[in-house]
């Protein structure tokens, strides 16, 4: 999340106070002191991350940084690039991820769904694998997050998860590992939660986005509001086609990329994804005010 020192930019001080106006509790305290438990609840961690985007990114405009020419947000991150790129306001996707997570978090009891990160296997045999698995009696497993070459996460039934996990590592994975989520995300199993998010979702003004954004589901740019607005529902049960992404952003021209968002995960999938890409983090106010003049 955001270091405290961030705070020292207006934007992310005037961000975080509308986000708290808004949804009623003190977001950036809840950030800076937790408790931790409150802040990995699915319906609050949503919210605290657009917000946290989309306080650098105006944080980002305030301080005249350059203009990028394409966005594209991981998951929940393709909401924050859409406020940034003026499809959807702060305001209504404020409420909207709220209960995006709300959605998510009672679509699978607690316990019943799991996620894990399968390293160092080709994308082919974890397909195959996993719908052996699934045909089987274990439940439902599949491929969710293509991350980067070599890193996929799966998830589905617990049990089919573990079953999967096991056979991956026989077929040859460096690395299987449980992740630490209190649902199945991106699954046919949260197809209730898009259910939801379809009437949630139904009254939200959507325009045409300033910049072009990068989708999830289709690795494809839209322009349409309406398709916009079905491929937001559609992601929640959908694989994030996340290589795919970053190789619809080389293949527009794009040889710096900027992460304008909490921590550096996605500076690190880039550059395993493509290592042409120049990498730039804004994960500190010095690694910020050194981005922005690097681009203007």
């Amino acid at each position: 999340m955001l270091a405290a020192s961030h705070c020292r930019f207006a934007a992310v001080r005037d961000t975080f106070h509308e986000a708290s106006e808004r949804l009623g509790y003190d977001m950036w305290g809840l950030l800076q002191n937790g408790p931790q438990e409150a802040l990995n609840l699915t319906e609050t961690t949503q919210p605290v991350l657009l917000t946290a985007s989309v306080a650098l990114w105006r944080a980002w405009e305030n301080a005249r940084g350059a203009q990028p020419i394409i966005m594209a947000g991981h998951s929940l991150g393709e909401f924050s690039a859409l406020v940034c790129a003026g499809a959807l306001s702060f305001t209504d996707a404020l409420e909207l991820v709220r209960r995006r997570g709300e959605f998510m978090q009672t679509a699978v009891p607690v316990g019943q769904g799991a996620m894990a990160a399968v390293l160092g296997l080709d994308d082919s045999i974890i397909n195959d694998l996993c719908a052996q698995v699934s045909a089987g009696h274990d439940g439902n497993v599949s491929a969710v997050n293509f991350n980067s070459p070599g890193q996929v996460v799966i998830a589905g039934h617990s049990a089919a998860v573990e079953v999967a996990g096991a056979l991956l590592k026989e077929a040859g994975a460096k690395r299987v590992q449980a992740l630490p989520v209190s649902a199945p995300f991106h699954t046919s199993l949260m197809r209730p939660a898009g259910d939801k998010l379809q009437g949630a979702i139904t009254d939200i003004h959507i325009h045409p986005p300033r910049i072009p954004v990068v989708h999830n589901v289709n690795a494809m740019t839209e322009t349409d509001p309406e398709k916009i607005r079905a491929l937001l529902v559609e992601q929640i049960y959908s694989p994030v086609q996340w290589t795919a992404c970053m190789a619809a952003i080389r293949a527009a021209g794009v040889e710096d990329i900027v992460e304008c968002g909490p921590g550096k995960v996605l500076t690190g999938l880039a550059r395993r994804i493509d290592k042409s890409f120049q990498c730039h983090t804004l994960e500190d106010p010095d690694a910020f005010e050194t981005c922005v003049a690097a681009f203007k």
